[in-house]
């Protein structure tokens, strides 16, 4: 199992991640991160709102663009759902409508964004006890098919110090693909502020936005730590 730094230092550009974890003492988090090249992706916020969601937002004024301005953490009665794009809210009604995890990971489709096509992230995390979370990524093919792969993982009992990763980018010097499928991680953070520190430390930080740490039941208290201003 390799280290949550190794992993995120070692990826020139991650793009937008999710985390699910427990810290050396023992408390399950989720985690949410953006890192952007373009001007327009670096011009954003994360940030709770009244309602108790967690939102990536324009940092300036401009018009609503659904792939970069969305609802990154929502609560559904005991689940809690983040991810990295409109697909939170939607798997978040299907909970409410009484669905079960992985039904309501089922039928999401890649981001259209040709030609990188970036998959969409999704983890609906158990609010209750045992800590489990299912992962939903929509995958396009490596290949030619235009069909969306999807995956589903179901993640329990982590010991202190493990997790598991998803990234929607893997870049090295070949240039940008579509980041693994997931990663067993192991986290050397012994509490919640350990967590956001090392997060935040590990991504590149001429790319880095914004990243959250939260508990499954209370988004809207997310620790956030977000980069400064870029003239």
């Amino acid at each position: 199992m390799n280290g949550l730094n190794n992993i995120l230092t070692g990826n020139r550009y991650p793009g937008r991640g999710v985390l699910w974890c427990r810290t050396g003492d023992g408390d399950t988090l989720g985690a949410y991160f953006l890192t952007g090249r373009s001007p327009a992706s670096q011009a954003r916020t994360l940030h709770s709102a009244a309602d108790g969601t967690l939102i990536v937002a324009p940092s300036e004024p401009g018009a609503h663009d659904h792939l970069r301005h969305y609802v990154a953490a929502r609560r559904s009665g005991r689940w809690l759902v983040y991810g990295n794009g409109e697909q939170v809210a939607a798997v978040a009604g299907r909970l409410d409508s009484g669905e079960v995890p992985a039904l309501a990971l089922d039928g999401l489709d890649y981001e259209p964004d040709p030609p990188i096509f970036t998959p969409r992230l999704t983890v609906v995390a158990d609010g209750g006890q045992g800590g489990r979370a299912w992962f939903g990524a929509a995958r396009h093919s490596g290949g030619e098919r235009t069909a969306t792969d999807r995956l589903t993982l179901e993640v329990g009992g982590l010991e202190p110090g493990e997790g598991v990763l998803m990234t929607t980018y893997r870049s090295d010097s070949d240039g940008i693909r579509t980041g693994d499928p997931f990663a067993e991680v192991r986290v050397a953070a012994g509490d919640r502020d350990g967590l956001l520190e090392e997060l935040w430390t590990a991504l590149p930080p001429e790319l880095r936005i914004a990243a959250a740490v939260f508990s499954p039941g209370a988004p809207a208290k997310a620790d956030i730590r977000q980069a400064a201003a870029r003239s």
